[in-house]
């Protein structure tokens, strides 16, 4: 059984920094595309196709960032842990939600998801 055990995250002021992690197990990442979306506050029943792509991370390490994500957020991935990360920095208000990672492109295997909360 493939799942997605993510931690990290928490509640920091405007400007902090934060970071996720996501392990893997029962399949390799190694061969996958991996990403992180987020869900905002109001958009609990949203499907999970329709969360915010903040990143999506290839097998060969380079990604792909969401127009939020951009120069402020940094994912990477350790094939050896079968491990998935997300570094945040300068946070904003504006990125507070409910973090998740999955496995493939909206594969349907999906984290049990993090809270960020951002005050201002």
């Amino acid at each position: 059984q493939v799942q997605l055990m993510q931690s990290g995250g928490g509640s920091v002021p405007a400007g902090g920094s934060l970071s996720l992690s996501c392990v893997v197990s029962g399949t390799t990442i190694a061969n996958d595309v991996m990403g992180w979306y987020r869900q905002v506050p109001g958009k609990e029943r949203a499907r999970p196709a329709d969360r915010e792509m903040v990143a999506l991370i290839y097998s060969g390490g380079s990604a792909t960032y969401g127009n939020s994500a951009k120069g402020r957020f940094t994912a990477s991935r350790d094939p050896a842990k079968n491990t998935l990360y997300l570094q945040m920095n300068n946070l904003a208000p504006a990125d507070t939600a409910i973090y998740y990672c999955n496995l493939g492109f909206l594969g349907p295997t999906w984290g049990q998801g993090t809270q960020v909360t951002v005050s201002s």
